[in-house]
């Protein structure tokens, strides 16, 4: 049995880390949240130390690590702000704990870089939860992929809407510099999945960008991709609004749509076993998809060239 430790325990995600920690037979020994509407933790154990200064929990966390291997921290789970994953990690490796971190694992390419010498000279694993590399129905469409003819390519369109109020503007994910912005905080889990199974990026246009939501074009080695972002309601299409949901997610390929919107419960879990058996995705597995964020958030949108624009984008052109 491991102990772990839990960063960010007030977010949205982290009850998943609580869950993965549970259901593969470990301990959640100590949490964090500057915020203290953290009741759920007693959903897992009523014996979590718990801090909202992160002061007073780096210094509990190396109390521990002084007290023996059976009551340091193995793990540091990671679910704070995206702008603060660099610090916790190396927090982690500090205290000689491997990190499992939630997406993006860093918001620029040089912060990869200097945690992979902080690694070796540390001896820990920093691990990237890329949940969706384990989804059943994304693992089958990348061997389906893999078996077509060199030089072949699919027509994906991927879009993402999910409605987020005032409250998503005034908190660090709308501030682009803690965030990284539409592209970066809600796209790049879609961007990793993209690459993970159509291959590296040959080219990639912005068509429309703003702080609500984001549209390009990319090329990749067995894929067209258009693609459109969004976390504004306006966006969703009238049978989902009829529906009274507040998310559409679709990929078409070729014109067919793939479904994959089933199967998310228990992907964090499944991340947790492999980690936890030596087969987690490191920070070079993660590198293709930070480089490509930080790379589109940097971009000045450009007028779309033949079909490359989402159909989406000529909606947003006309208001």
């Amino acid at each position: 049995m491991k102990n772990f430790a839990l960063v960010g325990a007030g977010g949205y995600i982290a009850p998943r880390h609580m869950k993965a920690i549970r259901d593969t037979g470990n301990r959640l020994v100590a949490a964090c949240d500057p915020a203290d509407s953290v009741g759920i933790l007693d959903s897992y154990s009523y014996d979590v130390a718990f801090f909202t200064e992160f002061e007073r929990f780096d210094r509990h966390a190396e109390k521990l690590r002084r007290q023996g291997d059976d009551k340091r921290i193995h793990y540091v789970s990671i679910c704070s702000p995206n702008y603060l994953h660099d610090a916790h990690i190396r927090l982690a490796l500090r205290i000689g704990a491997d990190a499992i971190c939630e997406k993006p694992l860093v918001l620029n390419p040089w912060n990869l870089d200097a945690l992979l010498e902080l690694e070796k000279e540390t001896g820990r694993k920093v691990y990237n939860i890329l949940q969706l590399r384990v989804h059943p129905a994304i693992i089958e469409l990348r061997e389906k992929v893999r078996q077509t003819p060199p030089g072949s390519k699919c027509d994906i369109d991927l879009t993402y809407i999910t409605s987020r109020g005032r409250w998503y503007f005034t908190s660090w994910k709308g501030d682009n510099q803690k965030s990284g912005g539409v592209a970066t905080n809600i796209g790049v889990h879609f961007f990793d999945m993209m690459m993970w199974i159509f291959g590296s990026v040959q080219h990639h246009e912005v068509h429309f960008a703003d702080e609500r939501k984001m549209a390009g074009y990319l090329e990749l080695e067995k894929a067209r991709v258009r693609w459109f972002l969004s976390v504004d309601k306006e966006d969703l299409p009238e049978d989902v609004l009829a529906a009274n949901k507040t998310t559409f997610r679709s990929l078409t390929m070729n014109g067919e749509e793939f479904e994959f919107s089933e199967g998310f419960t228990d992907l964090h879990t499944i991340v947790y076993k492999e980690i936890l058996e030596g087969r987690g995705y490191g920070m070079e597995d993660a590198r293709a998809a930070i480089n490509l964020v930080y790379e589109l958030r940097n971009s000045v949108p450009t007028a779309a060239h033949g079909n490359h624009a989402h159909p989406y984008v000529e909606k947003l052109t006309k208001c």
